[in-house]
C-alpha cells in the first residue's frame, strides 16, 4: 500500500503479531502505539500470559495488533502446564496474520531469541525485527556491529532501531506497519481498541499491581479471577479472587494487617476507574488452589483456553 492509497477512499485492514522472548517490550509497545493502556506490564518476564488484541483505526486504514506472551524454553522452573500455554498462545498468533514484529532487545541476543526465530521459520508473511530499548544505549555507534549481526539471522523486510518506552522510531514503524496492510473493510468498530472484556480488564490490572509490588516475592503462581462485575448508579463493584498455591503466598499478598492487599487494590481501582470511565468499589480476596499453574482442568477453568 502506497502513501497516495493511504489518502484514497479505499478501506485497508490486517493483522500484526507482536512476538519475541519474555520482557523485551512487546505490551510496552503495543500500549504507545494505542495510546493507552491495554496489556498490563512490569519488570518481571512472563507478565502476558495471554494473547491481547489492541485495535488501532486512523481514517481508512486499521491494524489489528495481537500482543502475545514472551516465547520461552521449556525449563524445570518452567515446565508448568502455563508454561506451555504462554507457548502456544504466542505461537498460534502468528496463524494467518499480515505482518510480524519480532522484537529483541538491544546488543543481546539470547537462546530465547533463537526459539522465537526458529516459529517464524514457516511463515510466509513480511517479518519487522524491532531492536528495542535503544534509549540505554549510551553509544549509538555500538549498534551498528549488532545491526549486521542480526541482519544475517534471516531475511527481514525492515531492521527498525526503536524505544517502546519512550517512542522513539514508533512513527517510522507505524508507516511500516501500514503500508503492509490489505485492502479490506474494517473487522472493527473505529472507536473499539481491544476485544477483550472488562472483566478481563480488570483481572489483569489486579494481578498487574501484585506482580510489580511482590514480583521478587511472589512466583508466577498467581492468578486473579473476576467474581463480580456489576454497574449500579455510575459505580462499578467489582470483587477479584486472587488464586495463589500455597499459604505462604497467601500472608505475602495481604500483608502486616492486611497492608500489602489494600494497596494493590488502592492502585487496582486507580487504574480501572481510569480504564472505565466511572468510579470503582473493588474487593479483594486470596485464596489457596494447590497446584493450579500445572492442571490443565484448572487453567481451562480460569480462562486460560482462548487459542
Amino acid at each position: 500500500m502506497s502513501i497516495n492509497q493511504m489518502n484514497d477512499h479505499t478501506t485497508y485492514c490486517g493483522f500484526v503479531a507482536i512476538v519475541g522472548r519474555p520482557n523485551v517490550g512487546k505490551s510496552t509497545l503495543m500500549n504507545h502505539i494505542l495510546g493507552q493502556k491495554l496489556s498490563i506490564t512490569s519488570r518481571r518476564p512472563q507478565t502476558t500470559r495471554h494473547q491481547v488484541v489492541g485495535i488501532k483505526t486512523d481514517d481508512n486504514v486499521q491494524v489489528v495488533y495481537v500482543d502475545t506472551p514472551g516465547m520461552h524454553k521449556m525449563e524445570k522452573d518452567r515446565n508448568k502446564a502455563i508454561n506451555r500455554y504462554m507457548n502456544q498462545a504466542a505461537s498460534s498468533a502468528l496463524k494467518d496474520v499480515n505482518l510480524v514484529i519480532f522484537i529483541v532487545d538491544r546488543m543481546r541476543w539470547t537462546e530465547e531469541d533463537d526459539v522465537v526465530l526458529s516459529k517464524l521459520e514457516g511463515i510466509r508473511c513480511p517479518v519487522i525485527l524491532a531492536i528495542n530499548k535503544i534509549d540505554r544505549l549510551e553509544d549509538k555507534q555500538e549498534l551498528l556491529p549488532y545491526l549486521e549481526q542480526v541482519a544475517k539471522k534471516r531475511h527481514f523486510d525492515a531492521i527498525l532501531p526503536i524505544s517502546a518506552h519512550h517512542g522513539h522510531n514508533l512513527e517510522q514503524l507505524d508507516t511500516l506497519v501500514r503500508s503492509h496492510m490489505p485492502e479490506s473493510f474494517h473487522f472493527y468498530p473505529e472507536d473499539q481498541i481491544t476485544d477483550r472484556s472488562e472483566r478481563f480488564l480488570a483481572s489483569e490490572l489486579v494481578r498487574e499491581k501484585i506482580m510489580r509490588q511482590l514480583g521478587d516475592e511472589i512466583p508466577y503462581q498467581v492468578t486473579v479471577e473476576i467474581e463480580e462485575f456489576s454497574d449500579a448508579g455510575n459505580v462499578l463493584h467489582i470483587s477479584a479472587l486472587i488464586l495463589v498455591e500455597r499459604i505462604g503466598q497467601k500472608k505475602i499478598i495481604i500483608g502486616e494487617q492486611g497492608s500489602r492487599i489494600k494497596q494493590i487494590g488502592q492502585e487496582a481501582r486507580i487504574d480501572m476507574e481510569r480504564a472505565f470511565g466511572e468510579k470503582v468499589m473493588l474487593n479483594l480476596w486470596v485464596k489457596v488452589k494447590n497446584g493450579w499453574s500445572d492442571d490443565e482442568r484448572a487453567l481451562k477453568s480460569l480462562g486460560y483456553s482462548d487459542i
